[in-house]
């Protein structure tokens, strides 16, 4: 066999061998791949971007129902407001309230209703230097006593914000305080964490060897 033959036998031997390993690849003849993991949808819980509730301020701002707000439909304006205590010390909530839950700092310490409630007039807010706010200025009551947090908030740092971060393309609102926080009882429940991120490949189970595709 002359230098030629043997050349041209050695080239088909390699493109057989070459063709052969390219279906054997693509028949995947060594190993099966893993059946594709179906992803389940997020829980609409985790994606809704709707505050938890509604501030006075953005109630008035979408001219929804202020009724809650208009104090003298029931007190009287003239007549000074007293609160009573029980024997804890804790304010006695007349019945329209009664479905308030006041449990405001550490140990309850801010459930007294004129520490934010202004006495003089129910539809306005006070602070403890005597500055008083209207009620869609609740952001500025809760700046007097949580300066940090306020600040981070001014920031974009605590918070719900919506919008543009890039002022340059648009437009950025902050949601208020109360529009995530309940004014009497400020503290959130414990929140059920979001699902984890979907694992590429299913977990093995419990003694299983792991798979792996080549």
């Amino acid at each position: 066999m002359n230098t030629n033959a043997k050349e041209s036998l050695v080239m088909t031997g390699l493109a057989v061998g070459f063709f052969g390993l390219a279906g054997a690849f693509a028949l995947t003849l060594w190993a099966k791949p893993l059946e594709p993991v179906v992803n389940p949808p997020t829980p609409p819980d985790f994606t809704n971007t709707a505050t938890v509730r509604q501030s006075p301020a953005e109630i008035y701002r979408t001219e929804g129902d202020t009724s809650g707000f208009s104090c003298y439909s029931c007190h009287d304006a003239k007549k000074k407001l007293e609160i009573h205590l029980d024997t804890n010390g804790e304010a006695i909530l007349a019945e329209p309230h009664k479905d308030l839950v006041m449990r405001h700092g550490r140990k309850n310490r801010n459930d007294y209703c004129f520490n934010c409630h202004d006495a003089k007039n129910l539809e306005q807010l006070r602070v403890n230097e005597g500055q008083t706010f209207k009620l869609t200025e609740g952001n500025r009551l809760c700046g007097s006593c949580h300066g940090p947090t306020y600040r981070d908030w001014e920031r974009g740092v605590h918070g719900r914000m919506q919008g543009f971060w890039d002022l340059s393309r648009g437009a950025s609102a902050k949601s208020d305080c109360t529009s995530c926080h309940d004014p009497h009882a400020p503290s959130f429940p414990p929140i059920k964490p979001g699902p984890r991120p979907h694992a590429l490949h299913p977990e093995p189970a419990a003694g299983e060897t792991p798979k792996h595709t080549p």
